[in-house]
C-alpha cells in the first residue's frame, strides 16, 4: 500500500491540484490516468540521466516504473505559474531506495 505524505497548499489551483494527481498516480503506476493526461508533445527530463520525448516513449518508461513498488510518496512542494508546473518530492521503493526529484 502506497503512503502518501503531502504538504498543505491552498487548494484552489485546478493545476496544482492536477500536479498532485499526477505524481500520487506515477507512484502507484496507474496507466490509464498518466497515457490519458499527457500530449504526444511530453518532455519527461530525468535530470543526470535521460530524457524521455513523446507519448510513446513515456508510456515505454511508465511500464519499467510500475515495477518498482514505490511504497511511500512525499510531496513536499507544488508549484504553479502560468504554464509550467513543478512538484518536488521523494518516493521511497520497498528494498528502501529513495529517489528524490523536482
Amino acid at each position: 500500500m502506497l503512503k502518501i505524505i503531502s504538504s498543505p497548499n491552498c487548494g484552489n489551483s485546478p493545476k496544482m491540484t492536477f500536479l498532485k494527481e499526477f505524481n500520487i498516480a506515477l507512484a502507484k503506476g496507474e496507466l490509464d490516468f498518466l497515457t490519458e493526461s499527457v500530449t504526444d508533445e511530453i518532455v519527461w527530463n530525468i535530470v543526470g540521466d535521460r530524457k524521455i520525448e513523446g507519448k510513446k516513449e513515456f508510456i515505454k518508461e511508465l511500464k519499467k516504473t510500475k515495477e518498482k513498488n514505490v511504497t511511500e510518496l512525499t510531496l513536499k512542494q507544488i508549484l504553479s505559474h502560468g504554464k509550467e508546473g513543478a512538484v518536488n518530492g521523494i518516493t521511497k521503493t520497498e528494498n528502501k531506495k529513495r529517489v528524490c526529484f523536482f
